[in-house]
């Protein structure tokens, strides 16, 4: 059964070009060390809510959009191993590739899909 890294992050807009360079390196990796498919998506139609919302969970400011993002695995011992290298990659090196967003307010987890639909 396949097995899904979910991320949230607060991304400053002025970084979205910074951003989407960044998680092209960083996706390209992913898949070389087994990921079926990874999936980033921009804020378009994200509301603020009265009690919880995607912009509350990571704090994001006015001037930040969340970005949802996800990796599809073949199984969870595919995924440990390759996030397990991506930590050991220079490629990934914060030195040699900086986040163009704050780590510290990424909301992230790995989940057992329990029903999918559709292709």
């Amino acid at each position: 059964m396949s097995y899904v890294d979910g991320f949230l992050a607060a991304v400053p807009q002025a970084n979205k070009d910074r951003f989407i360079a960044h998680a092209k390196l960083a996706d390209a990796l992913f898949i070389e060390y087994g990921a079926l498919r990874v999936t980033e998506c921009w804020a378009d139609d994200v509301p603020h809510g009265q009690l919880t919302d995607f912009h509350r969970a990571v704090q994001a400011g006015a001037d930040e959009a969340v970005v949802f993002s996800w990796i599809e695995w073949p199984d969870k011992e595919t995924r440990d191993a390759g996030m397990r290298r991506m930590m050991e990659d220079p490629r990934m090196d914060p030195a040699n590739n900086p986040m163009p967003f704050d780590g510290k307010r990424v909301v992230y987890g790995g989940f057992l899909p329990v029903l999918h639909m559709g292709q």
